[in-house]
């Protein structure tokens, strides 16, 4: 594509150089650069682009973009372009040099805190049950059509996102769901897309280490509302009080889900079991395989989305009764012999972790105890490792605190951090072991007869990052290796 053709999607604030060249590819990563490259200097949290222009040079690009003006004046050997935003000017060169992808699909983003990779899981195969082939951008996977791509982030890169968006739109994908994380929208990784609708679910305490405030956090998922244009709708979760917050400057048409406050889409718990909810959704009796509260407000929002998109309330219903959840989404098994019912849950944050465990505390029988088993991240948000800690204090009746990515750090200082917040009254039923494999054997080997083990906090992952190298870890297995039950489990 032409640089002259690309340049009308940014605003340039000076150029030094021709702009009558063709560019093969967009790179804002030196080592990525090859010759007839544009290569984008970004100014990251930990690393700045503008440091490695001489690298990108040497690698051929033929033209950088830049925020900083160089101190020495261009040689000649590149085109230079200044902007006012290096980081938005990525997202709209991407978008233009794919042939603006998100324009040819209608794309659907969901933002919040819980719950996005459970409501795009939902209407990918809601869709996808409907008779339209759709894309899926995922914390789990990527998925183009029935195809299955790696997923190593929430929301990916601007140039990532846009070549997938154009290969959906290339093989005949009608819809496209994403998540869209907090990081994503600060980092304006989906400047330049154009959304067909957005969803907001709820909105908790998490990622504070990188955005320092409460406020902070809101604002930048605030964001995706306030970039959609008027022929766009924002959904958002009634009985989250920020909800509405989310949209007070959104040019798009609004609408309100909920199951307590009034609201455009409603639904109505009739029963609520491990084997599923039996919901009354818009006057629509539906029986879906997943379970929980959140679950709920997970498929009433699937719901409502899919009517926005036009499809016919009844049928949207009756699909969703078939449809299961995300991997390691409130994720059960079972041992028939012991009658022990195991969960694995993805929930990371104290609200998440909380939902999960109001969800089986409200589903366990007489005597029967929770035994929770979790830990925290490390390099991440330490204001939150004492609310965990809490949390599954409150909820269960005996607590294993363990190791989960603990990444660079040391997991005793991370467990050291959760007992801060174990109550008084609540130490002798908490364990401390930081090994994760033994922890989760040592809650098997405590469970008696009728208990529910929750183990927290990695769900679908399949790996534990210690010192920065990835070790095969599957919650899930473990637990069946522990329990020693079989691939396809009983049903409780």
């Amino acid at each position: 594509m032409q640089l002259r053709t690309l340049l009308n999607a940014i605003a340039p604030v000076q150029i030094a150089g021709h702009i009558e060249q063709d560019v093969t590819q967009i790179a804002f990563d030196s080592r990525r650069v090859t010759p007839g490259s544009l290569f984008v200097a970004i100014k990251g949290l930990h690393n700045d682009g503008h440091a490695y222009l001489d690298n990108a040079l040497s690698n051929g690009a033929c033209a950088v973009v830049v925020q900083e003006w160089p101190a020495r004046d261009p040689d000649g050997q590149a085109t230079f372009i200044q902007v006012q935003d290096s980081a938005a000017a990525l997202g709209r060169l991407a978008d233009a040099f794919y042939g603006h992808p998100s324009r040819q699909l209608k794309l659907v983003g969901v933002t919040g805190t819980n719950g996005k990779t459970t409501t795009v899981t939902l209407l990918h195969g809601l869709c996808t049950a409907l008779g339209y082939k759709c894309g899926l951008l995922s914390t789990i996977e990527n998925k183009i059509g029935a195809e299955v791509l790696p997923s190593q982030y929430t929301t990916p890169d601007a140039v990532a996102v846009n070549q997938l968006l154009a290969q959906m739109a290339e093989q005949g994908c009608s819809y496209a769901f994403m998540e869209v994380s907090s990081h994503a929208l600060e980092q304006k990784r989906v400047e330049g897309l154009c959304f067909t609708g957005a969803v907001f679910t709820n909105l908790t305490h998490d990622h504070l280490d990188y955005h320092l405030t409460f406020d902070n956090y809101l604002r930048a998922k605030k964001k995706l509302f306030d970039g959609l244009d008027r022929q766009a709708f924002a959904l958002v979760n009634a009985d989250d009080r920020r909800g509405m917050v989310m949209v007070q400057n959104t040019a798009a048409k609004v609408y309100r889900y909920a199951l307590r406050q009034a609201a455009d889409f409603k639904a109505k718990i009739l029963e609520n079991s491990l084997q599923g909810l039996h919901l009354l959704l818009d006057g629509v009796d539906v029986h879906a395989r997943l379970a929980g509260t959140f679950n709920a407000y997970n498929l009433l929002a699937a719901y409502a989305t899919a009517v926005l998109l036009g499809h016919d309330k009844t049928q949207v219903a009756t699909v969703l009764s078939n449809l299961r959840a995300a991997e390691g989404r409130l994720d059960w098994l079972f041992d028939p012999q012991r009658q022990i019912t195991a969960v694995v849950d993805y929930a990371h944050t104290p609200d998440a972790l909380e939902k999960v465990l109001d969800t089986l505390g409200k589903l366990r029988n007489g005597q029967s105890r929770i035994i929770t088993v979790t830990g925290c991240g490390g390099d991440r948000d330490k204001a939150k490792r004492p609310l965990m800690a809490k949390t599954a204090c409150l909820g269960s009746q005996q607590v294993i605190l363990t190791s989960d990515n603990p990444r660079s750090e040391k997991p005793e200082d991370i467990l050291a951090d959760m007992q801060q917040g174990v109550p008084m009254d609540q130490r002798a039923k908490v364990l401390v072991i930081s090994d994760r494999r033994q922890a989760i054997r040592t809650a098997c080997a405590l469970a008696q007869p009728q208990d529910i083990i929750l183990v927290a906090g990695k769900g679908h992952e399949k790996y534990q990052e210690i010192q920065g190298v990835k070790y095969p870890f599957d919650d899930k297995a473990e637990l069946r290796s522990a329990l020693g039950i079989e691939e396809r489990p009983e049903t409780p």
